[in-house]
């Protein structure tokens, strides 16, 4: 008897404990607001390679139309390549796109502060 008393109080103990610190994350959480990033944004009546230009020296993700992918710095933009540099994942590496086979750009809008 006296050993089932104490699980359960043992239980108990785990439960309020759980519950004090889902209740400190999540107070955490919903203290901070998601922010703007200045000079992000994109313009749907422009054509991507000015789209792209807005972007230079900004954080971005390129998907091809073959279904690969490049996270990179937007170095420059000529009229048909786009320069990628420091490649994600790829130390030394930068890239060469041609605009014409991107599908899509990601950047990202907002940040946690």
């Amino acid at each position: 008897m006296r050993r089932a008393n104490r699980i359960r109080f043992d239980v108990m103990i785990l439960v309020v404990l759980f519950s004090l610190l889902y209740l400190s994350l999540r107070a955490e959480a919903e203290a901070k607001s998601a922010v703007p990033i200045e000079g992000a944004k994109f313009s749907v009546s422009v054509p991507l390679k000015d789209n792209l230009k807005s972007l230079i020296g900004k954080d971005v993700i390129v998907n091809l139309r073959s279904g690969k992918t490049h996270q990179g710095f937007v170095k420059a933009v000529g009229d048909d390549f786009v320069h990628l540099e420091k490649l994600s994942g790829r130390d030394f590496y930068d890239a060469l796109v041609r605009i014409a086979d991107i599908s899509s750009i990601e950047l990202k809008f907002r940040d946690m502060k």
